[in-house]
């Protein structure tokens, strides 16, 4: 079984919760197995934060740690019970048993797909929720809700903007990856829900010659662009002046579009640029196929040399975690890694429920949460709904497509 660990899809995986910031803010005491005061503490208990203090993720963990003692830097805040995983699953699974034999009533963390599974064990029978930071949906489970924006939540903002911008026959070209897998996975989905075609999906092997060969296979560029050239070659089979000025005529005959309109890929970098730079080549042009993309597309390194102009992709909105930002910067003389949103909203969370308690409907109350990164609501199921833009990329910067919602009941959430 292949093991996804998304958490850091240039950290766009993760994303966060409730309330303004604000308060009294707690200093970083990195240690293993020590409570943090909160603001006074609340009849909900307190919560522990498992994270990656040492090992090879140590400088994420230090950064969750950070943004969580940021959230709970507010009067009536639970008391926060720091674990330290050393990123590993045995280290997970040790940090969450310590943490239910503490009494910590809500856990927050890991950080990887692979933790988060090893510390659900000991977390659900005990009856403690999860709220970890992975964007691996497949860790989510009843209790166990993964915080991190999953690709099922990008395609299927993306194919909500689409259907609304009139289209409705979707193709994919993907790589042969557990992500690539995870988007292809999302696409069929997201298209049955829309009512639309089941998507035509194609996997390339990784190589160069098979993203050509593939995209070519996948526009059917034979079928429509063979037809012309047979009678091309017909007419200069002639040999007559005539039949020379009909093929010169018949050259200027346009392509049929391909049998989709609009496209997902899901590659960065030069496997990006490859295929794009073939997406012409194959008569694949806007308006005709609207080219849609992950979250990941927003750096610009990842896209490479890639020309995307015009592409969609779905995201956060940027200008909503400001102040956030800010207020990370102010406290800790750093800016906030994307990695520390998540963090900082699910402490958030249990700053907002700490007089309430931390039950399953409290939880999965209908209006969800206003976070960093837009508003979301916890699922029953432990997925989660999430509010993203759309945005389209620009040689100026990327413009806003559809903004992101506000409330739940809009697009894409």
């Amino acid at each position: 079984m292949v093991r996804r660990a998304f958490f850091l899809l240039a950290a766009l995986a993760l994303a966060g919760c409730a309330e303004p910031l604000g308060g009294p803010r707690l200093g970083l005491t990195p240690s293993t197995g020590v409570a943090f005061p909160g603001g006074g503490g609340g009849p909900a208990g307190r919560v522990a934060l498992l994270a990656p203090l040492t090992g090879a993720n140590a400088e994420l963990g230090q950064a969750l740690q950070q943004a969580a003692q940021l959230a709970l830097a507010a009067p009536g805040a639970p008391a926060l019970d720091v674990r330290d995983t050393a990123g590993t699953p045995a280290g997970a699974a040790a940090a969450a048993q310590a943490a239910v034999a503490g009494g910590d009533r809500l856990i927050l963390g890991p950080l990887t797909a692979v933790e988060t599974e090893a510390a659900a064990g000991p977390a659900r029978a005990a009856g403690v929720p999860v709220l970890a930071f992975t964007n691996d949906a497949a860790a989510a489970r009843p209790g166990v809700w993964t915080l991190g924006i999953t690709p099922a939540q990008q395609v299927r903002r993306l194919v909500g903007a689409a259907t609304a911008a009139g289209k409705s026959r979707i193709a994919a070209l993907l790589p042969p990856s557990p992500f690539g897998q995870a988007m292809a996975s999302a696409l069929t989905a997201a298209a049955s829900a829309a009512g639309l075609p089941a998507p035509e999906i194609h996997i390339h092997d990784g190589s160069n010659g098979s993203i050509q060969r593939t995209l070519r296979d996948l526009s059917g560029y034979d079928t429509r662009r063979g037809p012309i050239d047979a009678k091309i070659k017909e007419a200069r089979a002639k040999h007559t002046p005539e039949g020379r000025q009909e093929a010169a005529e018949l050259a200027k005959t346009p392509i049929p579009p391909p049998p989709f309109d609009a496209l997902l890929l899901a590659d960065t970098g030069e496997k990006l640029a490859w295929a794009v730079s073939f997406l012409g080549y194959y008569d694949i042009e806007s308006p005709a196929v609207q080219i849609l993309g992950p979250a990941l597309w927003a750096n610009r390194a990842l896209r490479g040399g890639a020309n995307l102009n015009g592409a969609w992709y779905a995201a956060p909105d940027p200008d909503a975690r400001a102040s956030f930002n800010a207020a990370y910067q102010a406290k800790y003389d750093a800016p906030a890694p994307l990695v520390a949103d998540v963090a900082y909203d699910a402490a958030a969370i249990a700053r907002v429920l700490a007089a309430s308690g931390y039950s399953t409907s409290a939880l999965t109350r209908a209006q969800g949460f206003a976070g960093v990164d837009g508003v979301f609501a916890l699922q029953p199921d432990g997925s989660v709904r999430r509010g993203l833009a759309v945005f389209a990329i620009q040689p100026g910067g990327p413009t806003v497509v559809e903004a992101a919602p506000t409330s739940f009941g809009g697009p894409g959430i």
